[in-house]
């Protein structure tokens, strides 16, 4: 059994969210690491606030969920796929970004029914 992501706390939240601030209105360069832990922390509470198994939110290479209540997969590929890469989910998941911008640009690829997460966007 896969193990469930887990929301930073509040402090290390805001603290990798103050420094992916600087990063994205000065000259600094996001860390790897702050990367990973927004992506896995915004997936996180997706997870909590949206659960369920028919969508599978994928956010190479850190962490996957599945999410949104429906039709439960048990092997293969879910009913339901979204993709896209770090910067845009965290974009997405503190309404920097819109979920039909992201789209319209090709930043996410979304397929099956429940896919598009509008509804649950922004997190933050």
């Amino acid at each position: 059994m896969a193990r469930r992501l887990k929301p930073l706390d509040p402090a290390a939240w805001d603290a990798v969210a103050a420094r992916l601030d600087l990063a994205t209105t000065g000259s600094q360069q996001v860390s790897p690491d702050d990367l990973r832990a927004a992506t896995k922390h915004l997936l996180a509470v997706l997870d909590q606030r949206a659960p369920g198994n028919s969508v599978e939110v994928r956010v190479p290479p850190y962490a996957a969920v599945q999410v949104i209540p429906g039709a439960r997969h048990t092997r293969g590929t879910p009913p339901a796929v979204v993709e896209t890469d770090a910067p845009t989910w965290i974009a997405l998941a503190t309404g920097r970004t819109t979920w039909a911008e992201a789209v319209s640009a090709g930043k996410v690829r979304a397929s099956g029914e429940r896919s598009n997460l509008s509804p649950y966007l922004p997190l933050v």
